[in-house]
């Protein structure tokens, strides 16, 4: 059974930052991709940024420049640094994997997710 787990979400106020943790838990062979969703209220989920276990980056023309994707595949953890965040970007955060669990199957898995909340 695998696993994505999300910490980090909470409260902050407009143009501060915040930092998104998620591990992956259990039997698999490599992740191939790992990264960021994000949705709000009403509206569908989006991408936010993924990263390859190569490094080859994706993100949203919306966040670039503030936010930041990184991985430690050693440890098997995407993070995302969020900085001069609004109050657009307020929503609940899932994180994402694509892992291989055999030699021949590999599966799309999502965490739990995480509110983060920008609001004076």
């Amino acid at each position: 059974q695998v696993q994505l787990v999300e910490s980090g979400g909470g409260l902050v106020q407009p143009g501060g930052s915040l930092r998104l943790s998620c591990a992956a838990s259990g039997s698999f062979f490599s992740i191939n991709i790992m990264g960021w969703y994000r949705q709000a209220p009403g509206k569908p989920r989006e991408l936010v940024a993924t990263m390859t276990s190569g490094g080859y980056t994706v993100s949203a023309d919306s966040v670039k420049g503030r936010f930041t994707i990184s991985r430690d595949n050693a440890k098997n953890m995407v993070y995302l640094q969020m900085d001069s965040l609004k109050p657009e970007d307020t929503a609940v955060y899932y994180c994402y994997g694509v892992i291989k669990i055999s030699y021949v199957s590999t599966r799309n898995y999502w965490g739990q997710g995480t509110q983060v909340t920008v609001s004076s």
